[in-house]
């Protein structure tokens, strides 16, 4: 999903990030983005940043979100923040809301949440804002309400970067895009930034497309479905390899399909997540490439960013110094877009990738 803009944003990653450049000239010498940054107390903030930090996550039954659940106590570690145990909202919104309002009553003074719906995570918010209890988003922004934080990647980029690997290697013919969950503002992003890609710059390309909400049955079934009618398909942008790697490659060997690339027949994949199952099937040749989303960064800076909103910090749209840029999405809602590179054949063994550091 794991995990670009809210609903009505319209406006490119280039036109954000040239915003924020203009908005740190015109701060002159103020830090920007710069996790540096010590400005004054914002609502909800102390000053002194103590108290527990409820985190829920969306599900784990994605090995995505079973390494960030993994991440959490060492960085909340790293980071000085009295995390309480992970909760796991079991892919429910309705539970999600439950989660939270279960936190606040745990008198939790900080919240670390990854949105399932990204509508309906609202009234969560509203409810740890009434309480004054500063809320930093995970890999999926929120339409309404208030966080301290979005810290997530460009999921416009994803979608860009799989129609870019698509593009140049299956040139004309059809290819499928696997969809997240279009209530998600990531399974939005990744879906309209994939599709206008395609439409503008590989003309070549026929897309078809299944909905199918980060849910790997629905993934198995709907791809299964299409290939009896479409068996001549050439490629598949997989959203979510967390989720759909295994089903879609089970489903592609069921019909005789799945050949290793270099071989007559191979259907050129792209995934999203980064993690070591995309990484041996690189290797292998099954799939070709993926977005390696920052399982260990969401975690790091979901608790650097929650003690920064419990002491009363507040950053500006602009650089970090962690690689990465503030920007400003619509609503005034800050979101720190951590770098997601693709992984090929070509640099798959990299160590600094940390699906290559998972044990």
């Amino acid at each position: 999903m794991a995990g670009r803009t809210v609903r009505n944003r319209r406006f490119t990653s280039q036109a954000v990030r040239t915003a924020a450049a203009a908005a740190c000239v015109a701060l002159a010498l103020t830090a920007c983005g710069s996790t540096n940054d010590t400005g004054a107390a914002g609502a909800g903030g102390d000053g002194k940043g103590g108290g527990k930090v409820g985190v829920i996550l969306p599900l784990l039954t994605s090995p995505f979100w079973q390494s960030y659940n993994d991440y959490v106590p060492k960085m909340a570690k790293s980071e000085g923040v009295d995390a309480l145990k992970t909760v796991n909202s079991n892919n429910d919104p309705s539970q999600q809301i439950t989660d939270i309002n279960n936190a606040l009553n745990q008198n939790a003074k900080g919240l670390v949440v990854a949105p399932i719906d990204s509508a309906a995570i609202s009234a969560g918010l509203d409810q740890a804002e009434r309480k004054g209890v500063p809320v930093v988003a995970v890999d999926v922004a929120p339409e309404k309400g208030k966080v301290a934080m979005v810290v997530r990647a460009d999921n416009v980029a994803y979608g860009q970067k799989a129609c870019d690997y698509l593009g140049q290697h299956v040139k004309t013919g059809k290819v499928v895009q696997i969809m997240g969950d279009l209530a998600s503002v990531n399974g939005r992003d990744r879906s309209e930034a994939f599709r206008a890609c395609a439409k503008k710059k590989y003309p070549g390309l026929k897309v078809l497309e299944i909905p199918a909400k980060w849910e790997a049955d629905t993934a198995a079934s709907k791809l299964d479905t299409l290939l009896n009618a479409n068996p001549d398909i050439k490629g598949i942008y997989m959203q979510a390899g967390g989720v759909y790697l295994a089903p879609t490659l089970q489903t592609l060997k069921s019909k005789g399909l799945l050949k290793a690339a270099g071989q007559k027949g191979h259907i050129t994949i792209v995934s999203n997540d980064g993690i070591p199952q995309e990484f041996a099937a690189i290797r292998s040749g099954q799939i070709d490439a993926t977005v390696s989303q920052p399982a260990d960064s969401y975690a790091k800076y979901g608790m650097y960013y929650i003690k920064a909103a419990m002491q009363g910090k507040t950053f500006k749209p602009g650089p970090t110094d962690h690689d990465s840029k503030i920007v400003e999405l619509p609503g005034g809602i800050l979101e720190d877009e951590l770098p997601a590179p693709l992984v090929t054949k070509d640099n798959v063994d990299d160590p600094k990738l940390w699906g290559n550091t998972v044990k």
